[in-house]
């Protein structure tokens, strides 16, 4: 995935969930769109080094939209969750994903469930079984682990009731975890954040759901970011069983 091209500014401060104000580098301040209605725990702090892009949008209200965090050990994250359906698109059709490397077509935000909600991914082809996919990020790190979620979650609940009603009615279905954060090496659930939401994945996997975590890299031209693309699976940490 290639970003727009990105300019850097020094965050003051986020606020409403979707809002954050910068300041640039000739001191000017700036207010951002926020695509992140998570806590945005370790990136987000005021002071932090954030990437944002210039939509050059007449008709939106704030036209830049804040992208990247950059933390103080050089990693990048990318906190705009937006990008990870198609961070995980473009990583299925790029064959990097061999999970599912023997599907073929690929539909998006498909109406499906006992509630109704959107499933982010379906792959079909032919007579194998439909694969329902549900795409997460994951922006919150402890000691590279990959967390999620950042804060307790119903609807993320409710995506994985459904994909258990589907797995049973002889679907494949997946939660597919996308490491937004170059520092992750392994994933586990945030039971601290959502117990019930832990709960929940542990059932799903022992009822046959699949999970899979993928970590990312970010590419850049000297100091500035260019793009990210998911690289690798990481381990799947079961940290529920003894809680």
């Amino acid at each position: 995935m290639q970003f727009p091209s990105l300019k850097s500014a020094k965050l003051i401060h986020r606020y409403k969930r979707f809002m954050a104000d910068v300041e640039l580098p000739n001191g000017s301040q700036l207010t951002l769109h926020c695509a992140n209605t998570g806590k945005m725990t370790g990136c987000a702090d005021p002071g932090d080094t954030i990437w944002y892009s210039d939509s050059h949008s007449t008709t939106r209200e704030y036209p830049c939209s804040w992208e990247l965090t950059q933390l103080n050990n050089g990693d990048l994250v990318c906190i705009n969750t937006q990008r990870a359906n198609a961070l995980a698109i473009e990583a299925i059709h790029n064959h990097l994903v061999p999970e599912l490397d023997s599907y073929e077509h690929i539909v998006t935000n498909v109406k499906s469930g006992i509630e109704n909600s959107r499933i982010d991914v379906l792959l079909t082809n032919g007579p194998q079984p439909d694969c329902y996919m549900q795409v997460k990020s994951v922006t919150l790190v402890n000691n590279h682990t990959g967390m999620f979620p950042d804060t307790e979650t119903t609807r993320d609940q409710k995506h994985l009731r459904e994909l258990i009603e589907l797995h049973e009615k002889g679907y494949r279905a997946i939660v597919f975890f996308c490491g937004l954060h170059e520092g992750i090496e392994s994933f586990e659930p945030s039971i601290q954040n959502d117990p019930e939401y832990s709960s929940l994945l542990m059932e799903a996997m022992a009822k046959g759901v699949e999970v899979y975590a993928y970590a990312c890299k970010f590419m850049r031209d000297g100091q500035y970011p260019t793009g990210m693309q998911l690289t690798h699976t990481v381990p799947v940490i079961n940290n529920y069983k003894n809680k």
